[in-house]
């Protein structure tokens, strides 16, 4: 097109801000746009075939957004219905043994026997509901705290292991994938000449009050 050609490209910019939410890279004039609108009867043939097919391209991207939006809340939808009714299996487990201590005030040997392996059941369930989302809990492969997974609660004196060397896990940590979804707290120990706290509650050196 030989006329204005900066112009054009306003009145595109305005229409993908206008109808798509696109932030344009040149930002339109406004007066510029009305008068080129107000203007239109000068268009060419050639000018209408070109807005034609502009505005068919911007009805034909809004409707694959609207397409790809509508999906992903589907997808998101169903993803999100899946973890509950698992999580629900789980509520299910523990809401029988619950309902069996009600109505057993005094429960057999044998039922108190086999109790950690039927919690443990459930832990192993809930932690197969996690999985199957990428979350996995932290596995510590060392006596020693790596701060990156690790955050230290508090600390004990201890005279029979080495400084620092951790000697309760108070809760558990998890990963997303690769990043760390809650940090692993712990309880190190210290020797009763220790002079400094290692990162109580945050992983960096803390000088003793």
């Amino acid at each position: 097109m030989s006329e204005s050609p900066s112009l054009y490209l306003q009145l595109t910019n305005w229409l993908k801000s206008k109808f798509l939410g696109i932030q344009p890279e040149i930002s339109p004039s406004s007066q510029d746009v009305t008068a080129f609108i107000a203007n239109r009867y000068f268009l060419t043939q050639e000018q209408r075939d070109w807005l034609i097919q502009e505005f068919g391209s911007l009805q034909k991207q809004n409707t694959v957004l609207q397409q790809s939006l509508r999906e992903q809340q589907t997808q998101a939808t169903a993803y999100t219905e899946d973890l509950l009714l698992e999580l629900l299996e789980v509520t299910d487990a523990l809401e029988a043994l619950l309902k069996y201590l009600e109505n057993n005030q005094d429960p057999s040997p044998e039922f108190i026997q086999h109790l950690p392996k039927s919690v443990g059941a459930v832990n192993r369930k809930f932690l197969s509901v996690l999985s199957k989302r990428q979350v996995k809990p932290i596995e510590l492969h060392s006596d020693q705290p790596d701060f990156n997974y690790c955050r230290v609660v508090d600390r004990e004196i201890r005279n029979d292991v080495e400084d620092q060397t951790i000697i309760q896990v108070v809760r558990q940590g998890f990963l997303i994938g690769e990043k760390v979804l809650r940090p692993t707290e712990i309880i190190t120990s210290k020797s009763e000449q220790g002079t400094g706290d290692w990162g109580l509650g945050t992983g960096d050196w803390e000088q003793e009050k």
